[in-house]
């Protein structure tokens, strides 16, 4: 079986959209289980699960974090493969069983994640490599449109590699990916010194050091509603202005001590 965990904080009607896109989907004799994780609750969203029958509901009065509601939905689910979601995801047709079916079918892999796709049918980039200092700091200020800057953020996002077939990667963007539960419980959760961000990319690099390999798959498409929140318009003077902007960088300080030396300029 299959459980699909929706991570929301304060979406409703994003969530609606994803819901109903699971109904109209998912096909009729595909084993699954749906479970909302609602972050710092509202009636709205408790008002939207009633709608949806047989959905399960993980309640939490205060802001979690995306970390610790990803670690609850695994430990509330039952699937062999959980399906990690953002409200703003809505799966095609058939995305989720050939997700799953491709896990299945290959124990050595841990995560494997969709190529996501924007409204208009371009692709977004939701593959990477490993952050370094100098990649943060090309996202987040003018040095980003300086050749030396697009150099560093083309190796980021991976465009030397064909990503027209599944593709071992460094790691997946958290807004869809499908995680094996056994090699979930080998690695370990995911670690809740990380409140929002860095927390896929420290997963992944968990499952990379424990032996398992993280794909993306682009054979299985989701449609994904990117609203990057944490990029403001001022560069570094987002971190005084942008609450989400100071919790990533609080994140990714995290992840830069963690690893220390092991990240290279």
């Amino acid at each position: 079986m299959t459980s699909i965990a929706i991570i929301n904080y304060k979406n409703p009607a994003l969530l609606r959209l994803c819901l109903s896109s699971l109904k109209r989907v998912l096909s009729s004799d595909f084993k699954h289980e749906i479970l909302v994780v609602d972050i710092a609750t509202s009636p709205e969203t408790r008002n939207v699960i009633k709608e949806f029958l047989g959905t399960k509901l993980l309640a939490f009065k205060n802001n979690i974090g995306y970390t610790k509601g990803v670690n609850e939905s695994i430990k509330a689910s039952s699937g062999d493969y959980i399906l990690i979601l953002n409200p703003d995801i809505i799966p095609a047709a058939g995305s989720i069983e050939g997700l799953a079916s491709y896990l299945a079918s290959k124990i050595n892999i841990g995560l494997a994640g969709p190529r996501l796709l924007n409204f208009d049918g371009s692709i977004q980039n939701s593959c990477f490599r490993y952050y370094t200092p100098l990649t943060i700091l090309c996202r987040r200020s003018p040095l980003g449109r300086t050749p030396l800057g697009k150099k560093t953020l083309a190796k980021f996002m991976i465009t030397d590699k064909n990503l027209n077939e599944p593709t071992e990667v460094e790691w997946l963007m958290g807004s869809a990916m499908m995680v094996s539960r056994k090699a979930a419980y080998k690695v370990g959760l995911m670690d809740e010194r990380f409140f929002l961000y860095m927390s896929d990319v420290d997963w992944a690099r968990c499952f990379w050091e424990n032996g398992f390999k993280v794909v993306y798959y682009p054979h299985s498409e989701m449609y994904h509603y990117h609203k990057r929140e944490s990029k403001g318009y001022f560069g570094l003077l987002d971190v005084f202005m942008n609450k989400q902007s100071r919790w990533h960088l609080i994140d990714a300080a995290r992840y830069f001590l963690k690893y220390g030396s092991k990240n290279k300029f």
